[in-house]
């Protein structure tokens, strides 16, 4: 039973590793006893979740989850993908907007924001998805796209011009940050020399996007 699931510490939160070749209701009830006999040493823990070993369907990731909250009282912050392209924007995600979530101030949105769709917050937003054409996205804190951006953002609504704007890519329609616009054309031409993804920040008057990982020194931009 113990070599069907093994859960343990990631550097984002836990890691879930279920065997590739069990059934997945055998998987869940496993998954249910060693939560809840470890329900004690997560109490009120606040994390994000990842998979390995397999691929879980939608389906399947919302039974998990439902294991978790039936056995222990984990608020589970969101579920990370192993995709290692997005590597840098998952450590952005929890080292920089994670005391947000915790506080209730900030806001994760797990999907693609379509043509019309508003989506707003008094601190930060996560975007587990695209922000398509027609989109908007408004916050008051950071803005960080797990996906391209081709709508609208607005970061530090309130006027913080200390706040940023980060995504897989940016081609947006409209970025703002803090009272200051940026010049759509400009964003575009610079998106264009970035490879992977890019952080938009204000220096002076103006938005400048810049690579989200410096890839000389290792590390994050942030």
């Amino acid at each position: 039973m113990d070599r069907l699931v093994t859960i343990r510490s990631c550097r984002y939160g836990i890691d879930i590793q279920l065997s590739p070749d069990a059934e997945f209701g055998v998987l869940a009830d496993t998954l249910a006893e060693k939560f809840h006999a470890s329900a004690g040493f997560f109490k009120n823990a606040q994390m994000a979740l990842s998979f390995s070993g397999r691929i879980l369907s939608r389906t399947e990731e919302e039974h998990v989850l439902k294991i978790i909250s039936d056995n222990t009282d984990i608020n589970i912050l969101c579920i990370i993908s192993r995709d290692e392209k997005m590597e840098a924007m998952y450590r952005s995600v929890v080292e920089q907007t994670l005391s947000d979530i915790q506080k209730r101030e900030g806001l994760f949105y797990r999907g693609t924001l379509a043509k019309r769709q508003v989506l707003e917050s008094d601190a930060s937003i996560v975007v587990l998805g695209d922000v398509e054409p027609g989109a908007r996205v408004i916050a008051e804190g950071n803005i960080v796209i797990i996906g391209v951006l081709y709508g609208s953002a607005h970061a530090g609504a309130s006027g913080d011009r200390n706040a940023f704007v980060a995504a897989l890519a940016m081609q947006p329609k409209k970025l703002c940050i803090g009272d200051i616009e940026a010049k759509r054309q400009i964003i575009y031409q610079e998106s264009l020399t970035i490879k992977g993804p890019q952080i938009a920040v204000v220096d002076g008057k103006r938005i400048y996007l810049d690579p989200l990982v410096d890839e000389t020194a290792g590390c994050m931009r942030l």
